[in-house]
């Protein structure tokens, strides 16, 4: 689907007017955005647009572009990404800007593009011209980064503090998805940092020298996401290290305790096995109280090992109790 949308010189708004009109001389500029367009649709780009056959071959790759910019005659071409809130995937926006038109192209639905479009006619006051739009439209994507970076920012938090007291088996597969999301939120926001700060910098574009503090101000909300981004692999890196040695620590208290049972047993397994080998004339086979003797003194070897390790503190309960 192709929309329109058409500023004319006496300052007048036309929507979605066939295609031909964009270019007629009452138009001071125009906005034409390809919403997952059709086959005959993309031929537009090279039939009517004439945009370089780099650019358009751009658009088209099945693979995603690394967000970059590139510089033709008479136009910038753009690839910057939205992010999909539901599965965190990056979309890519592809962008044509000359000083009287802007052209957008995405293969997939864009919410970001859909609210700008709405924003911009329905108002009152018609843009001054495409380079504000491309502004407006690089900066509605870079704010809604921000809700899905606070709600990983809140996740993070829960999972530390695990009021819910949950399973740390649970806990660590969530964390480790977590850290997933943060790699793709990292291979989309870094590259749009890197993109916004050569605009900035660049000599090349000239309608930055009117416009240069929104463009910077993009370009700083992105920088801060970016240090948000490194924060909270920090953070989880540091939750991740937290739960595996408290992980690591309560499997150590569960060894040693078992240990400390298996000891206790081996003098006990010593004396049972020597007083079970049947032989015929092993001496004390014949005592009429050897066998509460035997229990007896058992009973007394497994409590004098089992205060034994209690002093030393060996034990899983006694650490628990010196708390």
């Amino acid at each position: 689907m192709i929309n329109t949308f058409v500023i004319t010189k006496d300052h007048k708004m036309i929507i979605d007017c066939p295609l031909v009109e964009v270019k007629k001389d009452h138009v001071e500029w125009y906005w034409v955005d390809f919403n997952q367009p059709s086959k005959s649709e993309i031929e537009q780009l090279a039939s009517f647009f004439q945009f370089h056959p780099l650019a358009i071959e751009d658009c088209l790759d099945h693979y995603q572009q690394r967000p970059k910019l590139d510089f033709y005659d008479g136009y910038e071409f753009l690839v910057i990404h939205a992010l999909e809130k539901k599965r965190l995937n990056a979309v890519e926006l592809d962008m044509f800007v000359g000083h009287d038109f802007i052209v957008t192209f995405h293969k997939e639905a864009i919410i970001e593009i859909e609210e700008t479009w709405n924003k911009v006619t329905q108002s009152q006051q018609p843009l001054k011209g495409p380079f504000f739009l491309m502004h407006g439209i690089i900066d509605k994507l870079v704010d809604e980064y921000f809700p899905l970076i606070y709600h990983m920012e809140r996740e993070l938090n829960e999972i530390e503090d695990n009021r819910a007291n949950k399973n740390i088996s649970h806990l660590m597969d969530r964390l480790f998805d977590l850290r997933s999301d943060l790699s793709i939120f990292r291979k989309t926001i870094l590259p749009m940092r890197d993109l916004l700060y050569r605009m900035v910098h660049s000599d090349r574009l000239k309608f930055l020298t009117d416009q240069h503090l929104y463009f910077n101000d993009v370009y700083d909300h992105l920088l801060k996401l970016s240090e948000m981004l490194d924060s909270y692999r920090d953070f989880s890196s540091d939750i991740r290290d937290s739960y595996l040695s408290v992980n690591s620590n309560n499997m150590n208290e569960t060894m040693m305790t078992l240990t400390v049972i298996t000891t206790i047993f081996m003098p006990l397994t010593f004396i049972a096995g020597v007083y079970g080998m049947n032989f015929k004339n092993m001496p004390e086979l014949e005592w009429h109280y050897g066998y509460y003797i035997v229990l007896g003194g058992m009973g007394g070897i497994a409590l004098c090992m089992f205060m034994y390790f209690v002093k030393k503190n060996w034990l899983t309960i006694n650490r628990k109790n010196r708390k």
